[in-house]
């Protein structure tokens, strides 16, 4: 939603941030700002647009900086909603991720105060300001704040009167840095990793002070926490795999960064075709390959979210069933490439029906945006390993927006995946890598696998088969977790991998009773899922997400196919006998 920097040591830090910026513009490019503390005073400089389309901006020299680039959610894209924000004093800056649901009760407590812009996060400067004239610090401030705001935030503040750097995370990324007597904090580790590659985790309800070192706190109890550093084993951006040893390994880290970008789409268009789909007499979901397993979760979202019956197929077996399409039908195409001859031939097919076809598409220019009515980029970017991820994601995220604006939601969607993209930036770290690595070594001499799921992660439980058949070349087949009295429970012997999608949903109680059937047969139950749980071997956590939970359970899939295919020897970017763009039936 928004990307933060900050920093202080002995470099400028004006320069540190305003390029820490640019790494992080993915998050938000609607505006951007800088604060620094310099002569105990704290200077500001705010633009609208691009940081990278920015030059010379007339930066202060400063040993301690804060800086920000908004994606505007309260209030509109302007100079005076840009962060920083000041408090009345001008002595207190803030800069703010994420949205604070009782601001405006908050914000009625402040009497007395002037504000200058129309967001939620102005309030914090101005709360800290009027706790610290009772006479207390600007750290102790800071924590008194902190526990009073609710939703899913993280902030960091500087003040004229204190040479310290404080940050607090409630549900929103900030990593520190540590680097050689200097420190950053920031909302993803590609914004410091030019500087440093040492890390340590700000985890939800803590706040870091940094001043000559870190010192970490619990903002509930005023507990002091101990930090280990962590070493991240990554290389600054280099050539095209920008240091990464393979394309798909890059593209399934980038996820962090393509969800913002399918879920920041221009609301009126988005609008406008969920119109359609409420004026359709028939809408059909059809795709290939991993964009069919979207489509097929599309129909459940609609039917879950929209209580709106949508069909989903093959996209090669469209045409068998276009006999019943008329003018008033609304075709709705997904591929990754755009040019994928089974869905360029089933849109051929409704076509000649008449019906209208809309396309979701990552390939800008490619035939299949120019043969629609209209289409719709997921904004995945370039996507060069054969194997499907980010772009397999943006596609659900912008499903599931479409099925929330179906019913007038769509700010109720954008804010479940703003949830989803946080918590994805978090998933994304060496040491959740590390923990499917190890399962990889686990199954590596394993040419078997099945998947289960119901409901949303149905869909998921065969794309999840694909990742392992096409990155590791195992026989894995994706199953209903339903129908597993009826055939595939014979396939079980001991020691038989079986993963198991769970999300907490009206469907959780009969996936763990699916898996202990697979268990009680001798299999070996991988469980993906929010919480652990008493039949799971070996258990990988995801986010509670709801809704979007098919988002959140593939990825652990996509890293698992990746590393089993190291640990065989295999080329995980370019699987033997398959291509990218399929463009032969």
């Amino acid at each position: 939603m928004c990307g933060i920097i900050a920093y202080k040591g002995k470099k400028d830090a004006s320069t540190v941030v305003f390029e820490g910026l640019k790494d992080l513009e993915y998050r938000g490019y609607d505006s951007w700002g800088i604060a620094t503390v310099a002569d105990s005073e704290v200077r500001v400089i705010k633009k609208v647009g691009k940081i990278s389309d920015s030059g010379n901006v007339g930066l202060v020299r400063s040993n301690l900086a804060i800086a920000h680039t908004r994606w505007a959610t309260h209030g509109g894209v302007t100079e005076g909603n840009a962060h920083p924000h000041l408090d009345c004093s001008g002595k207190t800056a803030v800069v703010h991720n994420g949205i604070i649901e009782n601001y405006q009760e908050l914000k009625r407590q402040l009497s007395g105060h002037k504000f200058s812009s129309e967001t939620d996060t102005e309030i914090i400067p101005h709360l800290i300001e009027e706790r610290m004239k009772g006479g207390i610090s600007f750290e102790v401030a800071v924590k008194e704040v902190a526990n009073l705001l609710r939703g899913r935030s993280a902030f960091v503040a500087i003040s004229a009167d204190s040479k310290k750097l404080l940050a607090v995370r409630k549900g929103t990324p900030l990593i520190v840095g540590v680097g050689n007597n200097e420190f950053f904090i920031a909302s993803d580790i590609t914004a410091f990793l030019k500087h440093t590659r040492r890390v340590q985790y700000l985890d939800d309800g803590e706040l870091a002070v940094i001043d000559s070192a870190t010192t970490f706190f619990n903002i509930g109890s005023g507990e002091k926490i101990d930090k280990r550093i962590i070493e991240i084993d990554w290389q600054q951006e280099t050539a095209e795999k920008q240091g990464y040893e393979h394309y798909l390994i890059k593209e399934i880290m980038e996820q962090k960064e393509t969800l913002w970008g399918a879920i920041n789409q221009d609301e009126a268009k988005m609008l406008a075709f969920a119109n359609d789909i409420n004026n359709a007499y028939g809408t059909f979901l059809i795709g290939c390959g991993s964009a069919g397993k979207v489509c097929m979760t599309g129909e459940y979202l609609f039917s879950k979210v929209a209580k709106k019956h949508v069909n989903s197929y093959v996209a090669s077996e469209f045409p068998n069933y276009s006999h019943y399409l008329t003018p008033k039908s609304l075709v709705i195409a997904v591929s990754q490439s755009g040019e994928t001859a089974d869905v360029l031939d089933a849109i051929d097919a409704a076509k000649k029906k008449g019906s209208r076809v809309i396309s979701l598409l990552n390939v800008f220019g490619s035939t299949m945006m120019r043969s629609s009515d209209e289409y719709f980029m997921v904004n995945a970017g370039v996507e060069r390993s054969v194997v499907s991820t980010k772009a397999t994601t943006a596609q659900l995220a912008v499903t599931t927006l479409l099925a929330y604006a179906s019913i007038g939601k769509l700010q109720e969607g954008k804010f479940l995946l703003m949830d989803v993209a946080e918590a994805v930036n978090d998933m994304l770290n060496p040491r959740y890598e590390e923990r499917i690595r190890k399962l990889a070594q686990m199954l590596k001499g394993r040419n078997d696998a099945y998947i289960i799921g119901r409901s949303l992660n149905y869909p998921m439980a065969l794309e999840a088969a694909i990742k392992l058949q096409e990155t590791a070349y195992i026989r894995a087949q994706g199953f209903a977790g339903g129908e597993l009295k009826h055939g595939p429970l014979a396939l079980i012997e001991n020691g038989t991998p079986c993963i198991a999608l769970v999300a907490n949903d009206e469907v959780r109680d009969e996936m763990i009773s699916n898996a202990s059937e697979i268990k009680a047969r001798g299999g070996f139950i991988i469980g993906i899922a929010p919480e652990n749980n008493e039949v799971f071997d070996y258990w990988i956590k995801v986010p509670d997400v709801g809704n979007a939970s098919p988002i959140v359970n593939i990825i652990p899939v996509q890293i698992l196919a990746y590393h089993i295919a190291l640990l065989k020897g295999l080329n995980p970017d370019y699987p033997r006998n398959l291509a990218k763009s399929v463009t032969v039936k």
